[in-house]
């Protein structure tokens, strides 16, 4: 099975270096990045709200708990968001490409 990973940055820079860690691991296939992300959230008690990057990453369901531990030891958050969906169909071309892309 493959999933879609979204994880936000604190900036462009943080964003560029967990997709190298996690391409370099082969933890993922692909990883797009999408720059100025207005983000509103909870946190410690109160509406925040932050300019993010986010990641977006195709990657297979098996590599999630590494990939986790991959972008944990990379992220400058004490709480990353790091959150999967499933593939439900694909390209089969770029689904094998994804399955041969990563370890």
């Amino acid at each position: 099975m493959y999933i879609i990973v979204f994880i936000t940055a604190g900036s462009k820079e943080e964003a560029q270096k967990i997709a190298k860690g996690l391409l370099e691991n082969k933890l993922a296939a692909c990883v797009n990045i999408i720059e100025n992300i207005g983000s509103h959230f909870w946190w410690q008690g109160k509406i925040d709200n932050a300019q993010e990057a986010l990641l977006i990453i195709k990657t297979r369901k098996t590599l999630f708990n590494k990939l986790v531990n991959k972008v944990k030891s990379l992220h400058s958050y004490d709480v990353p968001e790091i959150i999967a969906l499933p593939i439900i169909a694909g390209n089969k071309q770029y689904l094998d490409w994804l399955s041969d892309s990563t370890k």
